[in-house]
Parts: C-alpha cells; structure tokens; sequence
C-alpha cells in the first residue's frame, strides 16, 4: 500500500496525471493553477516526457490537439480568462474526435476578475467550451485526494469515448493541502486507437485527423453519432455521492468546496432537527439527474449552494423537472459560503423552524 503524502491540489492533479501514463504537458501559468505548470516542469524531463511553456493559452491548447492526434496521453491546464482563450481549440479537438485532459482551476470572473476561487465557470464548461454541438465531461473534485482519483478517471474516459474530459476545480481544490495516496500500482486503462497518426510502416491506409466536413450531409451526420455516443455517456457515466438522504426533507445540492462547506450545515442541522440531506455532482456533464428527479418525489425542497450567481440551479430544475422549488444560496466574487449561512439557509427552508 502506498504511503499518503500531503500535497497541494494542483501537485496532486499533475502526479496523478504522470501515474496515468501522461507524458505531455503544454501550458502557460495563471493564478491559482500554477503550480501544475511548476511541477511538470520539474518532473517530465526526469520521466522522459514533454513540458512546454507555450508562449499563450492559444499555443498551448494547438499543442494539446497534435498530441492528442497520435494517440498519446496529454494534457492542459488554466484558469478560466485562459480557458476562454482555448475554446477555439476545446471545440476542434470535439470536431476531430480527440482525447485529451483539461484542467480548469477556477478564479473570480468575469474579465481578469480576481484570483480568489469560484465556480462560475460552470456553464462555459457544461455547456461546451466553444463553438459548435459539442459536450466535454466535466468532473468536480470536492478533496485533493479527489484531485488525483479524478484526473486519472478523467484520461480514461477520454480515452474511452474520445473526447475532452475536464477537471473543474475551485481555486481552493487547487491550494488546499491534505493527505493524498497516489498508488505506484493503480490500474490505467489502455484503449486500442486504430484513428491515431502514428506513420503507417506501408501497413495500412493513412490516418486523417480533420475537423473540417465541407459536404453538409456528411457534418450533419458526424454530429449526430457524436450525439449518440453522449447519450451512452449519460446513460452510463453520471457520478454523484448522497449523504443523508435516506429520511430527507430538504435536499442540498453542491460540488467542490461548497459540498463541503454544506456537508458541516447539515451535520448541524440534523442536530437541531431539520431532516436535510445533499446530493454532491461529481460529474457536472452527464449532470446525475436520476438521482435528483428521484430524489424530488420525497422532499418539499432542493437547495443549490454555489460560488456563482446561480448557474447551476438550471441544471437542477431540468434534472427534477420542476417538481419543487429550488432556491439558491450562494457567494461570488471570491467569496465561499460560510456553514452559518448555509445553515440559515436551510432553516430558512424549513420554514425558519428547528
């Protein structure tokens, strides 16, 4: 068994993504991920791998897509003005069918905002990253040790349904320092990749990665397969955890640190009474909306705790259609709810009654 070390969050994305057989890393550094680009610098040269400091986000993302095109594991990571900058690229990796893994350790937005965490990058993540019909799977870590668990989850489900996968991280995922086990011996999954441009040895017919369909019949049909196999992604691929459910009067929905900030709310809660639970996301996209709608025909109300203005109350009401009345309880611009107020909240929900 693998001794735990106690890491940062970003150093605990970056190790795992070595141990997931990553072995090319293009960034460029912005606040509060940088210590990703810090340590593949020092450990890739090591491991005979690639690390580049590309000269903006832009280069950096095209790098990740010529990778990406021969079959090799790859990587990226920013913050949200530098994950603007790689939608374009984000979007022509989904056109040409490309695996590869995208961090996005979140700031204050919009604009350069400020680098304090938040999670308001949720729609640009969830509701594709650029132009175009295209999905990424979104995954949010709530603990470091989530950081690295996620990050190789997510190398393998790209891999699997060739696609971008994201890890969406709060500003304090990535600074927060806590015990983390990466095994030497954890399991990576290996994918055949017959598409990739690895040269031909004269044994096969040559490999085109394109993203360019200039006959409308033949995009519209890319589009749609492509839309088939999100739906084997939804169907098969939602993550999410329950805590205290079973007897739930009020359910609070949340992710990354606001989980567990919401986490200590209920705890206190249940001690004054309140029959509370919380369903956390661990994937944004597919959103786990089984769960939810099931969990909308036993309580009165849903509670969405964020670090945005709201945007993930949507997802909700799509998920529960509507059955009950989501209400949101949130901070922004760097701030995160304290577990006073989340728990004012949810006596507020109740009716303001112990």
């Amino acid at each position: 068994m693998t001794e735990k070390v106690l890491m940062k969050g970003n150093e605990a994305i970056a190790e795992a993504a070595i141990k997931a057989g990553c072995r090319h890393y293009f960034g460029y550094p912005i606040t509060p991920q940088t210590e990703i680009a810090a340590y593949m610098a020092k450990r890739m040269p090591k491991i005979e791998g690639t690390f580049l400091q590309a000269e903006s986000e832009i280069a950096a993302i095209n790098m990740v897509y010529g990778v990406a095109a021969t079959g090799k594991r790859v990587m990226t990571s920013s913050s949200s003005p530098g994950i603007a900058l790689k939608s374009e690229g984000l979007s022509y990796l989904a056109g040409a069918d490309l695996p590869a893994l995208v961090v996005n350790v979140q700031r204050g937005g919009p604009g350069l905002g400020g680098i304090q965490p938040s999670q308001s990058d949720y729609f640009q993540a969830t509701k594709a990253g650029g132009h175009g019909d295209f999905r990424m799977i979104v995954l949010a870590p709530a603990f470091v040790q989530e950081m690295a668990d996620l990050t190789i989850k997510g190398f393998d489900l790209a891999d699997k349904y060739r696609m971008t996968s994201m890890i969406l991280a709060d500003g304090t995922m990535g600074q927060m320092m806590e015990p983390v086990e990466i095994r030497e011996d954890a399991e990576i999954t290996t994918y055949d990749k017959p598409w990739a441009v690895t040269g031909t040895g004269c044994k096969r017919e040559h490999n085109i990665v394109n993203s360019l369909f200039l006959k409308p019949d033949q995009l519209e049909k890319t589009n749609i397969e492509r839309y088939e196999r999100y739906k084997l992604i939804e169907e098969s691929e939602a993550m999410y955890e329950e805590f205290m459910m079973e007897d739930a009067e009020i359910c609070v929905v949340a992710f990354g640190i606001a989980a567990r900030v919401s986490q200590n709310a209920i705890v206190e809660a249940r001690k004054q009474g309140i029959k509370v639970g919380m369903i956390r996301p661990i994937t944004l996209w597919p959103f786990p909306k089984k769960p939810l709608l099931a969990a909308a025909d036993k309580v009165n109300k849903f509670i969405s705790v964020e670090l945005s203005m709201g945007q993930m109350v949507e997802d909700i009401e799509l998920a529960i259609r509507c059955k009950k009345p989501v209400e949101l309880c949130n901070r922004v611009g760097g701030m995160i709810p304290s577990p006073e107020e989340v728990l004012a909240k949810i006596k507020e929900a109740n009716g303001g009654k112990n």
